[in-house]
C-alpha cells in the first residue's frame, strides 16, 4: 500500500500525528491517545503502518511474558510526494480532504475532552483569512510558511513543550479575473 492510501484514513493519520517529534510509543499509549477507537482497530492500523514502512519497531521489551513494542515514525515515509498528488482525481482530493478534516475534528474533540483543556491559555486558533494572491504571491507565502514550520518539525518532546497540530489549508475560492473583466457580485 502506498503512502497516500496509508495516510488517507483518520485513525492512521492520528497515529502519525501522535508519533511526531521522534517519539517512541507503544500500542497501549496510542490506544490511550485515540480512545474512541477500539484497541483491535488501533492495533490493525499500526500493523498497516508498519507493513507500509511508515512506522518501525524501535524497541522491544518483555513485560509480564508478552512483548511490548515501541514504535517510531519514519518521517521520510510519512509524506505524500508531489508526483502522487499530480495523479489524484477531484474525487481523490475530496476523499483526502475529508480524511484530513475528520482527523482534525477528532483531535480537536479529544483536546476539548481533556480535563485540563484551556483554549485561551493554550492559544488555540482556528482563524480563516480570504487573501487575494497572484500565483507568485501564493508561492512566496507557501515558501515563507515552510521556512517557519519545517525547522520546528525536528523539535522533540520536552518538559516545556506541548504537541500542537498545525493544519495550513489553502485553495482558491474564486477564479482570477481576466484583464478588463468586471468583478461579479
Amino acid at each position: 500500500m502506498d503512502s497516500l492510501k496509508l495516510l488517507a484514513h483518520p485513525i492512521r493519520l492520528r497515529i502519525v500525528h501522535a508519533m511526531g517529534g521522534g517519539r517512541l510509543l507503544t500500542t497501549a499509549q496510542l490506544c490511550a491517545r485515540i480512545p474512541e477507537a477500539s484497541k483491535a482497530t488501533v492495533y490493525r492500523h499500526i500493523d498497516l503502518l508498519v507493513s507500509g514502512g511508515i512506522l518501525e519497531v524501535a524497541e522491544e521489551h518483555r513485560v509480564r511474558g508478552a512483548v511490548e513494542r515501541h514504535y517510531r515514525l519514519r518521517q521520510d515515509r510519512a509524506v505524500i510526494g508531489a508526483e502522487a498528488v499530480r495523479t489524484l482525481t477531484p474525487d481523490d482530493h475530496r476523499q483526502a480532504f475529508a480524511t484530513a478534516m475528520t482527523a482534525l475534528l477528532a483531535e480537536f474533540d479529544a483536546y476539548l475532552d481533556r480535563e485540563e483543556a484551556d483554549p485561551v491559555a493554550d492559544q488555540v486558533g482556528y482563524r480563516q483569512h480570504a487573501l487575494w494572491l497572484s500565483p507568485a504571491e501564493l508561492t512566496e507565502l507557501i515558501t515563507e510558511l515552510r521556512a517557519a514550520i519545517v525547522p520546528r518539525l525536528a523539535n522533540s518532546p520536552g518538559p516545556e513543550r506541548a504537541q500542537y497540530l498545525l493544519s495550513p489549508i489553502h485553495f482558491p475560492i474564486e477564479t482570477p479575473q481576466r484583464e478588463g473583466e468586471r468583478p461579479t457580485i
